[in-house]
């Protein structure tokens, strides 16, 4: 279980706001996130990562403080073990397809195994400026998904894959979010891309 409760200040083009979320997240389910641009999708998945610090709030997983800014807690985003997917990919451009992933995990056996979800096999030699824009996207999924995640966040993970990759590559996640009972939690802004995978929602606005 994920029990989030957060205040966090926005500079947006109509002045400060404040981004404020409280909501808890069963373990293996899978939800969505998504409202207007500028809302703080992006922002609310950086502070469960711990790449970002609201100015108030308290994060538990699964009975362990991630945050709690009135004691002072903050659990660094290495311990957190969390896998995050970049609405921009963040790829190493001096490593290889394979590389991306040994850089996440020794397991040979598993590597191949996202390779081949991924549709990726045949470019493990290939660096990210030799790969398309959804040929990046999928390699950043996969290498989110390297480290086993308990808690998954994807932000805009599918928006360059085109439809019929994309459903054939929800349909493999989410029988390895089952496998591994992986949490998760996804910002969209296309809400019917994500039907059929999702089993909770919420809207930030």
């Amino acid at each position: 279980m994920i029990s989030v409760d957060i205040e966090k200040k926005l500079k947006t083009y109509s002045g400060q706001r404040v981004l404020k979320i409280a909501g808890q997240f069963p373990a293996g389910s899978i939800t969505k996130v998504y409202g207007p641009s500028g809302a703080g999708k992006t922002t609310f998945l950086k502070i469960i990562a711990g790449f970002i610090k609201p100015e108030k709030g308290e994060i538990t997983v699964n009975q362990t403080c991630w945050l709690d800014t009135g004691s002072g807690i903050f659990m660094p985003p290495q311990k957190r073990g969390v896998g995050f997917v970049f609405q921009d990919y963040a790829l190493f451009p001096n490593m290889t397809v394979k590389e991306h992933l040994e850089y996440a995990t020794n397991d040979a056996a598993w590597i191949e195994r996202l390779l081949i979800i991924g549709k990726l096999e045949t470019l493990t030699q290939h660096k990210p400026e030799h790969l398309s824009g959804g040929q990046q996207q999928r390699l950043a999924i996969l290498r989110a998904m390297a480290i086993k995640p308990n808690l998954l966040l994807m932000d805009e993970p599918f928006s360059a894959i085109d439809a019929e990759m994309k459903l054939k590559l929800i349909g493999e996640l989410r029988k390895l979010f089952d496998e591994l009972k992986t949490t998760v939690l996804i910002v969209s802004h296309n809400q019917q891309e994500l039907d059929g995978l999702t089993n909770l929602e919420i809207i930030i606005s």
